[in-house]
């Protein structure tokens, strides 16, 4: 028999109700009772499990990126990058690999509003012939910490207050008071672009830093950008509210129905590379997640196009059930020293185990759609049919073999044991630089927001008076700005 043949799928559907077990169900509407209104009897099985598997029909909500949504395409190589990758996806013009992306919101409860503004998440799922690729990041290019061992903290302050449940930014500002470095990311949340007007019409950023590694094993430092064909759309606060008040969900509409009428979303890929041997060249440290890498410095280069042109089949198995990794790279594309990067690599699989449980890359969604092998076995829900004898490598009973070794980066790394901060620190000029580059109406939206902050009653006199000289050291006028609505005295 095929096991395969009878795995659970609604296309071999009953055309009557049955038990999990599969035994036919012949009343789904009257729990088994002792006469016909005594008490329910335990023997009940159908009961039993339909109240139980109600009742775990939510898995544990992610902590973070939990309000997402999902699509499926294809990703089309368009430019030659094969003298820096060996990676087989990336290996010529016109190669086209399915993928499927998830788009999200950062902090708050898997039903909240779209409208609100919070950084948004932008995933990229490859399904490569040598293993899955993962993207996993946002419509900001960096982020407001540059140490993974913070990263539980700032998300706490961005969470609502334990007490109350309420969002409220002076935990945030206290927070990030000790953190200089996010001043260009909040350059980016209370700019126009913190709230998009819908996924289609906003950036992707990869974040991080990664490696590029060709097949005579040169590594290049690489960094992934997504930019959408229809352009960079934003709405602002009253737009947001209008919106957000009569359909909470309007992202997630808008994406769906945008495929299904055949306005398929498309963005473009492009990397900024640097060699490593000319990452002292530059003021700041080109591994520092709270940095971006200048494109008049490092320009962009077309890769090639991301096209979205299916709706997901089923929201539970393909957006919450979907597991999103960055530490899935394949042959050709490496990490970097990134301290961020380093502890995600451990965390994403972890807390998918935790969510989902430890063979959540078995399902569909997850699973490489190459041919795969290894010896992880058994665990909680496994559901991968097995007839073989031998579970452990190697073994002269059994075929399997090493793969032909690829080039990984050979970077011989020395130094002492110790925690400490980076060396080479920059935390406020390209904060300015962005400022300076908006227009006045922009720039005053930008000032407004951080007034409206700063003004809570819970924000104390130190704690403004740091984010004043803060924004001061971005820019003297912006500074200004905002302590004479504030009506206090900058002091930088």
């Amino acid at each position: 028999m095929d096991p395969y043949k009878y795995r659970p799928s609604s296309a071999y559907n009953a055309p009557f109700m049955t038990t999990n077990a599969g035994a036919p169900v012949y009343n789904n509407e009257s729990a088994l009772t002792v006469g016909p209104r005594g008490p329910i009897l335990l023997e009940d099985y159908h009961l039993v499990e339909k109240i139980a598997n109600f009742t775990r029909e939510r898995m544990p909500e992610r902590i973070v990126h939990a309000r997402g949504a999902s699509a499926k395409g294809f990703f089309e190589v368009t430019h030659d990058v094969s003298n820096l990758t060996c990676a087989d996806f990336l290996r010529a013009p016109g190669v086209q690999t399915p993928v499927i992306v998830r788009f999200s919101t950062v902090i708050h409860e898997r039903g909240s509003p779209e409208t609100i503004r919070d950084p948004r998440g932008f995933a990229v799922k490859f399904y490569t012939r040598e293993g899955n690729f993962d993207i996993v990041g946002n419509n900001f290019p960096v982020f407001f910490i540059r140490d993974g061992i913070q990263f539980p903290d700032v998300i706490h302050a961005f969470k609502p207050n334990p007490k109350s449940h309420i969002q409220e930014y002076w935990r945030v500002l206290d927070f990030l008071s000790f953190h200089p470095e996010s001043m260009l990311t909040f350059a980016w949340l209370f700019d126009d672009v913190g709230v998009p007007q819908d996924y289609r019409h906003m950036e992707g950023f990869g974040v991080h830093t990664f490696t590029l590694v060709n097949k005579a094993g040169k590594v290049t430092f690489v960094k992934f950008h997504w930019k959408p064909t229809c352009g960079v759309k934003s709405m602002l606060e009253e737009e947001a509210i209008r919106v957000g008040g009569t359909n909470h969900s309007h992202a997630t509409q808008d994406l769906y129905e945008s495929i299904a009428s055949g306005n398929y979303p498309e963005w473009k890929l492009y990397i900024q590379t640097l060699d490593p041997a000319d990452e002292d060249k530059f003021d700041f440290d080109i591994l520092d997640t709270t940095q971006i890498w200048p494109e008049d410095l490092i320009p962009l280069h077309p890769v090639g196009r991301l096209v979205l042109n299916r709706n997901i089949d089923n929201f539970f198995a393909e957006n919450e059930q979907l597991a999103m990794n960055p530490a899935h790279t394949v042959p050709g594309i490496h990490y970097s020293d990134d301290k961020m990067l380093q502890a995600r690599l451990f965390a994403y699989s972890d807390t998918h185990r935790y969510r989902i449980g430890v063979n959540y890359l078995q399902l569909p969604v997850n699973a490489p759609k190459c041919a795969h092998h290894n010896n992880h076995y058994d665990g909680c829900m496994n559901f991968t049919h097995r007839d073989e004898e031998i579970d452990y490598f190697p073994s002269r009973y059994d075929t399997v073999r090493h793969a032909e070794k690829f080039p990984i980066p050979a970077k011989i790394i020395h130094g002492k044991r110790e925690r400490c901060t980076i060396p080479k620190e920059d935390n406020f000029t390209q904060a300015g630089v962005r400022y300076r580059s908006w227009a006045p109406d922009r720039q005053d939206r930008f000032v407004k927001r951080w007034v409206d902050v700063l003004a809570d009653h819970r924000v104390t006199h130190e704690i403004r008076s740091i984010w004043i000289s803060y924004l001061s050291q971005a820019d003297k006028s912006l500074g200004q700005k905002v302590a004479s609505r504030l009506n206090v005295r900058p002091n930088i």
